[in-house]
């Protein structure tokens, strides 16, 4: 099925007035429309625990309905400008299944449930990224030759699949074992004082000490050969956009969650502030990945840009082991890895010493398969 989806959807240029764009409209609001459907269906099952107090169902229903009538209408229009093109009936269909769906009336049974698949944090996320990043690289495109169904997406999206329904499996491999180990050291007059501060000036802290553990941890993934082969598929894209920033090999996205968790939890920032935190580090994450072309000549060495980022994931020599900093250029500063010239870089990937294959489950599973053949 990945193979036949990367052989289909990849590579490919959505051309406007063909009936493509509706299409893809289409397509894209039915496979939503019924994965939101699904979590009206199931709340107990498929919603997150935290986030139901903050939902408001009219509205989200409301916001269903009206994304079900732009998808049909899209299909409709599709197949009105290329009537021998099956995407637009595609759309058509998925968006009338997803209408049938959320027209059924199953009471949920509103108790505590221990297993929950966070497909509601999936979707929201999913679309309020491509809302926001979709149309900002089209219009401030760094690559305009750049297609957005580039190739390496369909692996992309599997990543940004696992990274947000996996939530509950991340924190069970991170936070509880983090609070286990570490609860009888931590100080609670300490936590009240750090707590009680000003919510700008944890914000801020929590930025410089969390970024200081983020930069230690990148560089050893690029300098300790075994942590390398992880997070080389985080390289291994040959395109930089939104959907890029999700290819992040479970391994490391465990030891950044557990090793970044940490002094969080000693220091005992107040959840405002770090709600605010984790936030601004998702949008932050998939912003300096995008596919635009921003530059930023002052702010660039305060806070990572685009453009600091790109040139960490460049393949070009003069690009190698530089830029680690997640938001702090200063740390490369004074570390002595930063680079920042006034050109920007052309290649992406990883180099010709290190191979990763295609698809999610062959890039899960490369890291202990190429151990494997260092060692016959």
């Amino acid at each position: 099925m990945s193979k036949l989806l990367r052989k289909h959807l990849e590579d490919r240029e959505i051309k406007k007035g063909s009936g493509q764009v509706s299409a893809f409209i289409a397509v894209s609001l039915g496979i939503l429309s019924t994965l939101a459907a699904l979590c009206f269906l199931f709340p107990n099952l498929l919603t997150t625990p935290d986030f139901r107090p903050l939902y408001n169902q009219h509205i989200l229903r409301g916001l269903l309905f009206a994304g079900m009538v732009i998808g049909f209408v899209s299909g409709f229009v599709s197949l009105l400008r290329n009537p021998s093109k099956r995407w637009g009936m595609a759309g058509i269909l998925l968006n009338a299944f997803a209408a049938l769906l959320a027209s059924g009336q199953i009471e949920p049974n509103y108790y505590d449930r221990s297993i929950y698949a966070g497909l509601d944090y999936f979707i929201l996320t999913l679309l309020i990224s491509a809302l926001v990043f979709i149309p900002m690289e089209r219009f401030y495109a760094k690559y305009k030759e750049q297609k957005l169904l580039r190739s390496g997406w369909v692996t992309d999206i599997k990543y940004f699949m696992f990274s947000h329904l996996g939530i509950q499996l991340l924190s069970f491999f991170t936070i509880i074992p983090a609070q286990i180990l570490f609860n009888q050291w931590l100080n609670p007059s300490w936590h009240q004082m750090v707590s009680g501060q000003p919510l700008v000036l944890q914000f801020i802290e929590i930025l410089i000490i969390v970024d200081f553990f983020s930069y230690w941890i990148h560089r050893s993934m690029h300098k300790v050969p075994s942590l390398w082969r992880i997070h080389a598929v985080h390289h291994s894209s040959h395109h930089m956009d939104w959907l890029a920033a999700s290819r992040v090999h479970v391994f490391e996205l465990i030891v950044n969650r557990f090793v970044g968790y940490i002094p969080l939890l000693f220091m005992g920032f107040s959840p405002a502030a770090t709600y605010a935190y984790l936030v601004f580090i998702s949008f932050h994450a998939i912003f300096i990945h995008a596919n635009v072309r921003f530059r930023f000549p002052y702010f660039r060495w305060v806070l990572a840009t685009p453009e600091f980022h790109h040139w960490h994931h460049s393949s070009e020599k003069e690009a190698w082991d530089k830029n680690f900093a997640a938001f702090l250029p200063i740390y490369d500063v004074i570390f002595k890895t930063a680079h920042l010239p006034d050109h920007l870089p052309k290649k992406y990937g990883t180099t010709a010493n290190t191979k990763i294959p295609e698809g999610f489950v062959a890039q899960l599973v490369y890291p202990l398969q190429h151990k494997q053949r260092k060692k016959n």
